[in-house]
């Protein structure tokens, strides 16, 4: 049985001597105390070494301290306050429960100060207000210089461990140092309930000590393991005199509370020792003892439950004074380990200390020549109070415009996502189990930009590619295209019998979604339970959807933006669908949003340091964002692309995300690029290093799995708003976008009117080479070339541009950017018009192969007037192609229009791009 229960009838506590991270942030901890195993935490600088040192687990708060210019030791009582607070509010529920009786969770002040009474104090006063939390206890070392720093901390009300106490006489002085700072607060009319204390006696070093002694005394060898016992039952013997007298019953009655004997240093140094000796022969009321992780899985498992620590007292006795016959002075053995401990725990802090600064130099050498901005501009945005003003929505961050103002601050509902967003678990959860009964696991969702992107990562990195690998697991497809090609390969692999249609769309008026809507509502049947809508309160798609019958009707919230909706209805149930967990995908979210809570130090917010990286990245002109990853997760970088780009592009500024671009040789990058690495598998560490080492700011951010994008999603949010707060634009309008949509519109118009659509202006395939060797002849540095395809969005056509993307980087040393089209105009759309004059656009178009004819919708207005005027079959000519090259060219006269340098080449069937690419690529014979 496990013996814990009984122990604490007896009155004897068990802490913790561990902590870590992981432990808070996994719950281990937590179900610890709830399993009752544990009732307190002990930390020591050893204990820190070894969860900072041999640990990633810190990155996240270390890599952005670095980033703002903290030395290592800042760094530690950063990190190690916010274990201390985790632990407190983990224990606080027990501290309350036992009326302050248990719940406590130590840290240590610095070791160097063992010696230096004033500067300890100084230091304990710090460390209590910092942490603030009423069940902490500040561990003093038993130095003689640290016995008056216990009496003055306890003087102010400030809990106490004292440690490091091995010999009789210090405990002495310890317990003397509480009574007297007892009195003190007595004497002051202040009062006592509230303070406590532990005074933690060593126990298996004692032995280690002692037997090593003993070797050269064969006939006292039977007492090996005897020592450290009998020196703590006699502790524990004074300790009942001393809290027994008058002295302790006067304070007693004011309400003080007992200065607990606490055994450390419990786990057996000889392997020859029983595992839990120290434990089982050292129990009794009002003691704690603070045991390691092996130790404590040893007791539950196999520990007895008496009360031993009165016991065999004449034979404690005996063992001592054997000792002092042998020559073996205790008073000298404990002043050896006092000494030896007091730089035991100053040798781990300096090693504590320089693996953190070996972690800093890594971290800061991420920015290259980017490390004394970005220090300068977080320091800044703290004097600025950035991060509180952003929590309360203050637009005055990004415009002083009243009407940009009044729309940024209807955005900031994306702050809060990962906690409002569970109030709809339960509804989600409800449908997702009926659709699952039904068998339905082709999920096909129509969808732009952000009601698109965030859903297609998670499906990349969750479910099957298709339909067919999945094999009876749940598919998600996004048809974000209007090419037919795209659209034909959706009908044949989505079929209504089979597949339940996600219409999303923010506006609900989405041409593209629309679009396909009507396509997919036709092909259906008009069968309204293949259909849900997802859109916000009061669109066009809503009252359509209600009208239709669609199966179910989610409604988003309203105050997110579509690029900031990843953890809303728009990322989370489609992501549900196909079965991610989202309670876990939120709690990584909600981990993140801690992180950047307004009461963290600026320094301290990993998305903060992020955003600063970006923006200050931006202004120092190296404005082309590289997305690097692993291919596991190569997918997060078209929803990357989108937040920052859209956010950011405008006013004639901008970031300018370049995604898909294999890594190259080093010499092909000018000064204009800041690189991220999305890391999971390691695969592209070389090429990093390579970049590194060539003076390129890269920084490194590790996922582990497909639920750190919750948390990833989050951060990156962000880290937008505050580098769109550093360049000095709105990151939540895109006041550009809607010039090539009315153009577009226009040639629908004109189409629908007059039955065609004009070809526009073009290079023909057969004068491609020739034009753009002339059109690429322009790039400068600092300059991007964008190809902007109107292709199907496939594996052939990805690669082939993939192939054009590096030859034309290669050659003009230039970034470029791959983006399909319509689904560009979604992302890169408003960088392109808005952002910097600085890009040479290649539209690449193609007659169709086999055109799908769009259904008119009859439920509109316009579409019964012009039913009326011009009978059915004129309305129906509509084509996908047709609306294709509408926004192909609408968005080619929008370019022109923002004074961009475009250059359209037209292709004659889609399947032309594999000649474009060899015409382009192939080496003309000299």
């Amino acid at each position: 049985m496990n013996p814990i229960p009984r122990l604490l009838e007896i009155g004897q506590s068990l802490w913790y001597d561990n902590i870590h991270r992981r432990l808070l942030e996994n719950g281990e901890l937590k179900a610890l105390i709830e399993r009752g195993d544990i009732r307190g935490v002990t930390s020591n600088p050893t204990i820190f070494h070894n969860a900072i040192a041999n640990s990633t687990d810190y990155d996240t708060a270390l890599i952005p301290l670095a980033w703002a210019g903290w030395d290592a030791e800042s760094i530690f009582w950063q990190l190690a306050i916010e274990d201390i607070q985790q632990a407190c509010d983990l224990f606080a529920p027990l501290y309350q429960e036992s009326d302050g009786g248990d719940g406590y969770v130590s840290l240590e002040v610095s070791p160097y100060l063992a010696h230096e009474t004033e500067k300890t104090v100084e230091q304990a006063q710090a460390l209590w207000d910092r942490v603030n939390r009423p069940n902490l206890m500040i561990k003093i070392p038993a130095t003689p210089q640290g016995i008056p720093a216990v009496q003055q901390a306890i003087a102010r009300g400030i809990n106490v461990n004292v440690t490091l106490i091995f010999s009789l006489a210090r405990y002495d002085q310890v317990m003397e140092a509480y009574f007297s700072g007892l009195e003190e607060r007595m004497k002051a009319g202040l009062p006592l309930n509230h303070v406590a204390s532990v005074a933690s006696f060593f126990i298996s070093r004692v032995d280690t000590k002692v037997d090593s002694l003993l070797r050269e005394h064969a006939s006292l060898r039977y007492m090996r393991g005897q020592a450290a016992i009998a020196n703590a039952r006699l502790a524990y013997a004074a300790f009942t005199k001393t809290f027994s007298g008058p002295r302790w019953q006067a304070l007693q009655a004011r309400g003080a509370r007992v200065q607990r004997p606490l055994w450390a240093s419990t786990s057996t140094k000889n392997p020859d020792y029983p595992d839990v000796v120290y434990v089982n022969t050292l129990i009794g009321p009002h003691t704690v003892n603070t045991v390691p992780p092996q130790t404590l899985q040893a007791y539950r498992d196999h520990g007895m439950a008496y009360e031993s620590i009165t016991q065999q007292m004449d034979k404690v006795r005996a063992v001592m004074f054997s000792l002092e016959q042998a020559g073996i002075s205790m008073e000298k053995v404990t002043q050896e380990l006092e000494d030896e401990g007091v730089k035991a725990f100053a040798d781990a802090f300096t090693a504590l200390l320089a693996a953190i600064e070996t972690r800093r130099n890594e971290a800061a050498s991420q920015l290259g020549p980017l490390t004394a901005s970005v220090s300068k501009r977080i320091a800044q945005l703290q004097a600025d109070s950035v991060p509180a003003r952003l929590w309360d929505g203050d637009a005055s961050l990004w415009t002083v415009e009243p009407a940009g103002q009044q729309e940024a601050q209807k955005r900031l509902g994306w702050l809060r996502l990962p906690e409002t967003s569970r109030s709809s678990l339960p509804e989600w959860d409800e449908f997702v189990d009926q659709i699952h009964y039904e068998g339905i696991q082709r999920i096909l969702l129509l969808g732009m930009g952000g009601s698109s992107l965030a859903p297609e990562v998670m499906s990349n990195l969750f479910v099957a590619p298709t339909p067919e690998a999945g094999e009876g697991k749940p598919c998600l497809a996004i048809l974000d295209s209007t090419d037919p090609a795209q659209v034909a390969w959706a009908a044949e692999n989505y079929p209504p019998e089979k597949s339940l249609y996600l219409v999303s769309s923010k506006s609900g008026s989405t041409a593209e979604v629309n679009a396909a809507l009507d396509y997919f509502w036709e092909r259906s049947g008009q069968d309204g339970s293949r259909f849900v809508a997802i859109t916000d309160p009061g669109t066009t798609l809503e009252k359509l959807a209600t009208q239709r019958g669609f199966r179910q009707i989610f409604l988003a919230e309203p105050t997110v933006g579509g690029r900031y909706s990843a953890l809303s209805a728009f990322g989370l149930v489609p992501a549900a669908l196909v079965g991610v967990d989202l309670r876990r995908l939120l709690k990584r979210a909600d981990w993140m949003m801690a992180q950047c809570k307004p009461d963290m130090p600026a320094a301290r917010n990993p998305a903060l340091a992020l955003g600063t990286v970006l923006g200050e990245a931006a202004l120092h002109g190296r404005d082309k964002l590289t997305l690097l990853a692993d291919t596991s997760i190569a997918s997060l970088g078209s929803w990357l692309e989108q937040l920052v780009a859209e956010s950011s592009g405008k006013d004639g500024k901008g970031i300018l995300p370049v995604d898909g671009e294999l890594p190259g040789n080093v010499s092909v990058y000018r000064k204009d690029r800041l690189f991220v690495y999305l890391r999971q598998s390691g695969e592209l560490d070389e090429q990093v290093a390579a970049l590194r080492q060539a003076g390129q700011p890269v920084l490194v951010m590790s996922i582990e799995n497909g639920y750190d994008l919750g948390a990833e999603f989050y951060r990156w949010e962000f880290a937008t708003a505050i580098a769109c707060h550093i360049l000095g634009v709105n990151a939540f309008d895109q006041p550009n976008v809607e010039d090539a949509k009315q153009r577009a519109r226009d040639r629908i118009d004109a189409f629908q009117k007059e039955g065609n659509l004009p070809d526009g202006e073009f290079t023909p395939l057969s004068k491609a080479k020739s034009a753009l060797k002339h059109f690429l002849a322009q790039a400068k540095a600092g300059d991007y070339v964008a190809v902007l395809a109107y292709l199907p969005r496939n594996q052939q056509t990805a690669a082939a541009l993939q192939k054009l993307q590096v030859a034309f980087r290669d050659k003009t040393r230039c970034a470029v950017t791959v983006g399909f089209g319509p689904r560009y105009l979604h992302s890169t759309g408003q960088l392109h018009k808005g952002g910097p004059n600085s890009g040479l656009f290649l539209l690449i178009t193609a007659d169709p192969q086999q055109d799908i004819e769009i259904p008119p919708r009859p439920e509109t207005n316009e579409a019964k007037k012009q039913v009326a005027q011009k009978g059915k079959e004129a309305v129906r000519r509509m084509t996908f192609g047709a609306l294709q090259r509408a926004q192909a060219l609408g968005d080619y006269e929008a370019l022109q229009a923002a004074g961009r340098r475009v250059l359209r080449v037209h292709l004659p069937a889609t399947q032309a791009i594999t000649k474009l690419e060899k015409m382009l690529l192939t080496p003309q014979k000299s």
